[in-house]
């Protein structure tokens, strides 16, 4: 079941997703040769603490795994989400996912993004550009009337138009009182497709882009999904929420 928030839910989620852009881009400001991912996370979980609010992925479980121990997700080349912090060095000319969610006063907020590690190759730049430019031809398409395959249309066409695949197994998701809630919402489909978009839904949309092709595997860790090729992904994700008949985005600060 899809639900359907008042606008006093929307203003619990908003300030939830505040907190996480304030975090992602604190994040962004420390990514750099030379710092581990778990130095990372340190940050991320101190400053959401420090606003009241509690990571929402520390702690979470999935059918098979262990609950996952960090604040961020954070997913390096060819990890194109799910990455566990740890000591891992970051080194010049990799790309990171960072990937983070925040519960406050009951409600979630979740959005991810996709940085540089100093000086990076054409190749990962087009897909990092790409990428994020997906998820805005996304949201542009979350308007009330429309369907959920537009959405998911739209972020396919626009990364398989540029040469890139557009990962299969993972998708975006409602979210609120709920970390993930009703509905899926894939990046590839066909337009007027899946459920109605209505006022009132409050939607993750998050692109996973591959730089060569979309099949990928779950690590021995039962977290980090990895490319099966070993090529590069990139991952860029807001929350919005329907309002007035248009998204608005709310993990921006």
């Amino acid at each position: 079941m899809i639900l359907i928030k008042s606008a006093k839910e929307i203003d619990l989620i908003r300030e939830s997703c505040k907190i996480v852009a304030e975090t992602l881009q604190l994040l962004k400001k420390h990514v750099k040769p030379g710092i581990a991912t778990i130095e990372l996370d340190k940050i991320a979980e101190d400053y959401v603490k420090s606003c009241g609010g509690v990571p929402a992925f520390k702690g979470y479980s999935q059918a098979g795994s262990f609950d996952f121990p960090g604040t961020i997700c954070s997913s390096i080349d060819d990890e194109v989400v799910h990455g566990i912090p740890g000591s891992r060095i970051l080194k010049e000319g990799e790309i990171i996912s960072i990937d983070m969610g925040v519960k406050k006063n009951g409600y979630f907020g979740d959005a991810a993004l996709t940085v540089a590690v100093g000086n990076i190759s054409e190749a990962k730049q087009k897909l990092m550009k790409v990428t994020e430019e997906s998820l805005y031809l996304g949201i542009k398409e979350a308007i009330v009337a429309n369907r959920i395959g537009n959405i998911s249309y739209a972020v396919q066409a626009y990364c398989e138009s540029n040469g890139f695949s557009v990962v299969r197994d993972l998708c975006g998701h409602g979210v609120g009182r709920r970390l993930h809630e009703e509905p899926s919402i894939p990046n590839f489909g066909r337009k007027d497709s899946g459920p109605v978009i209505k006022n009132g839904m409050t939607l993750a949309i998050e692109p996973m882009i591959n730089l060569g092709k979309y099949d990928v595997t779950v690590a021995f860790d039962g977290w980090t999904v990895l490319t099966d090729d070993g090529l590069p992904s990139a991952h860029f994700e807001h929350t919005i929420a329907i309002v007035n008949g248009k998204a608005e985005i709310l993990t921006v600060c």
